[in-house]
């Protein structure tokens, strides 16, 4: 297994956030996805995807409506814009921070304040880039027989690097697939052609390399990361500290 395994299996449950921040999380996301490419899921790749998504969590299919119903409408609070924010908290831990805001003002100073009380600073957008690597990642119902070796190998040539099978909570099996960034809609696109009933599919930043902390100092910098994602514009959150 390679890195992007370890790393998922390491947060497995580290899943931050609940329910109705999930629910909001892709009901902007929705909106936004609407807003660039219509409301239509056929003529739309990242609005299907995203609806997907939405279904396996089982975000109620009203909720799902009134998304795209505020996505065209005309009511300016819905202009959500995507803005990354990166960081260092305590202990030199990088942490990028992904928000979707109709209101980047009030956002950068929350994200700045949470920063500053933590002991740590907001530096510039995209100056930790060099330390996260973003990858494409899908997940997919286990077909019945799949050879996971002759999948991968099928998967390469459409910017695929790992694939590995993991179980849910009540153990059903589903298969993760992580790929270029730049390649989502190849893989996308192969697997609604060959059929695959895809679970999810969204976009995730892998850290190069893991800090070590203490116990002190997780519990620190954990409780900036629940500072950020109690935020109502804060999408995800990521960093380099080593999990346990």
């Amino acid at each position: 297994m390679g890195r992007a395994f370890e790393f998922r299996k390491a947060r497995k449950f580290k899943r931050w956030g609940n329910m109705a921040k999930t629910f909001t999380r892709l009901g902007k996301e929705i909106v936004i996805a609407v807003k660039a490419g219509g409301p239509d899921p056929a003529g739309n790749p990242r609005l299907r995807m995203l609806i997907q998504t939405a279904k396996s969590e089982n975000m109620p299919k009203d909720n799902v409506e009134r998304a795209i119903k505020r996505a065209i409408s005309k009511d300016t609070d819905t202009d959500y814009k995507e803005i990354q924010y990166d960081g260092y908290g305590p202990f030199g831990i990088a942490i990028v921070v992904e928000a979707a805001t109709n209101n980047n003002t009030r956002t950068v100073a929350n994200v700045r304040s949470y920063f500053n009380k933590a002991g740590g600073s907001l530096g510039t957008t995209g100056s930790l880039d060099f330390m996260f690597e973003r990858k494409s990642v899908f997940k997919i119902k286990a077909p019945e027989g799949l050879d996971l070796d002759e999948f991968e190998l099928e998967m390469i040539d459409y910017g695929v690097d790992e694939v590995f099978t993991e179980e849910t909570e009540d153990g059903t099996p589903e298969i993760v697939i992580y790929g270029a960034y730049d390649a989502f809609s190849r893989i996308q696109n192969y697997l609604e052609e060959k059929g695959y009933e895809i679970l999810s599919g969204e976009f995730e930043r892998i850290p190069n390399d893991q800090k070590e902390v203490t116990p002190e100092q997780r519990e620190a910098i954990e409780k900036l990361i629940e500072r950020f994602e109690e935020d109502d514009d804060v999408q995800r959150v990521y960093h380099n500290m080593k999990e346990e």
